[in-house]
C-alpha cells in the first residue's frame, strides 16, 4: 500500500467519525428538545445552548485535517503518513465517542429543564468532560503533526 492512502484513510477516519459523532450527538439532544418543547416551549434558548454542544468535535476533526493537509502530498513518507493514520484515529474515535456522550448528557439537561429545574449552568459544566477529551485529541494530534519534518 502507498503511504498516501494510509494518510487518506487516516484523514478519511478522523474527519468521518467525528463528524458521524456530531450528528449523532446533536440528534439525541435535538430529541430531547422536541419532547422538552412540549412541556416548556418557553425554554427553548436554553435548550439551544446545550443542544449546540455536541457540534464542536465535528470541527475539531476538520481543523485537524486543515494542519495535516499540506502533508498529503504525493511523495509522503511512510513516517508521516503512519503519523496523520494514528492522529485520524486518535482524533476520530474521540470525536466519535465523546460527542455522543456528550449529547446524553445534554439531553439529560434539556429533561431536567423542561421538568421546571434550574440545572442550565451545571449541565454545561458536566458537559464539558467528554468534551475535554475530544480537546485532548485535539491537541495530541496537532502534537503529532509537529514531529513531521518541514514541508519544503
Amino acid at each position: 500500500m502507498e503511504p498516501i492512502v494510509l494518510a487518506y484513510v487516516g484523514i478519511a477516519l478522523m474527519v468521518g467519525l467525528s463528524g458521524i459523532g456530531s450528528a449523532w450527538g446533536l440528534t439525541i439532544c435535538g430529541n430531547a428538545v422536541v419532547g422538552a418543547m412540549k412541556k416548556a416551549p418557553e425554554k427553548m434558548g436554553s435548550y439551544i445552548g446545550l443542544s449546540a454542544m455536541p457540534s464542536s468535535q465535528g470541527l475539531y476533526g476538520f481543523v485537524v485535517y486543515m494542519i495535516m493537509q499540506p502533508y498529503l502530498v504525493d511523495g509522503i513518507s511512510l513516517f508521516v503518513a503512519a503519523g496523520v493514520f494514528g492522529a485520524g484515529l486518535l482524533m476520530g474515535f474521540a470525536g466519535l465517542i465523546s460527542a455522543i456522550r456528550q449529547g446524553d448528557v445534554c439531553a439529560n439537561g434539556v429533561a431536567a429543564i423542561s421538568a421546571g429545574h434550574n440545572v442550565l449552568a451545571s449541565t454545561m459544566v458536566m458537559a464539558v468532560f467528554p468534551e475535554m477529551y475530544a480537546i485532548l485529541a485535539l491537541v495530541v494530534s496537532i502534537l503529532i503533526s509537529f514531529t513531521f519534518p518541514p514541508i519544503v
